[in-house]
């Protein structure tokens, strides 16, 4: 069954946007010959844009000139520091970008962002019942997504949420070291929280 998007074609390029490897996701025609692709379909390509982006700037990047080689740090603080931004604050920029980016864009509407049941920042916990029973089943079902859909301001929306794990050491030793996190066990390849992807519906 295919659920007909709020807004006709979510733009392909918004995820060309996030990342300059091309993405692609399968369309199919319902009766009426009308284009439609399946909100699980989008929402899994966006997270596999995403995922690789914050993987690749967390490896390569932080991992490897902040604790490798030692050449520069990374904060929360990098503007004061003048340190390399952290995978989770690059993370929340992006998503704050394509949000302002797809107001001038009528066909595009989705959101994202990154949550956790641990966050160093409580603006990161979640607060509606699918984004709860959502991190939880990730965290306790390693390697498997969670999808619903859920009813928010009279809208009714597409919710997906895929584990957010520790893909690098540096990972582990900001959440464990962080003065702020309520949890201090993290280890390498440990879910960690979740990514929420929203995609608006009609019936």
């Amino acid at each position: 069954m295919q659920i007909t998007l709020n807004k006709k074609w979510l733009a392909l390029g918004v995820a060309a946007a996030l990342t300059t490897t091309a993405t692609f996701v399968v369309a199919v025609e319902d009766a009426a010959n009308k284009p439609m692709i399946a909100p699980k379909t989008m929402a899994d390509a966006l997270h596999l844009v995403m995922d690789s982006d914050r993987t690749v700037y967390t490896r390569k990047i932080v991992n490897r000139l902040a604790a490798k080689e030692k050449v520069i740090t990374a904060s929360e603080h990098f503007d004061d520091e003048k340190a390399l931004v952290l995978p989770a604050q690059m993370f929340r920029f992006g998503a704050e970008m394509v949000a302002k980016r797809a107001e001038k864009l009528p066909d595009v509407n989705f959101s994202y962002s990154l949550q956790s049941l641990w966050p160093v920042n409580t603006q990161n916990a979640p607060k509606t019942d699918a984004e709860k029973a959502g991190l939880k089943f990730v965290a306790e079902n390693k390697g498997k997504n969670f999808y619903t859909t859920e009813e928010l301001g009279g809208t009714n929306y597409f919710t997906a949420i895929y584990a957010d794990t520790a893909v690098a050491p540096v990972c582990v030793s900001c959440h464990n070291d962080h003065k702020d996190s309520p949890r201090r066990d993290f280890k390498l390849g440990d879910v960690m929280g979740g990514v929420v992807i929203r995609i608006p519906l009609e019936s």
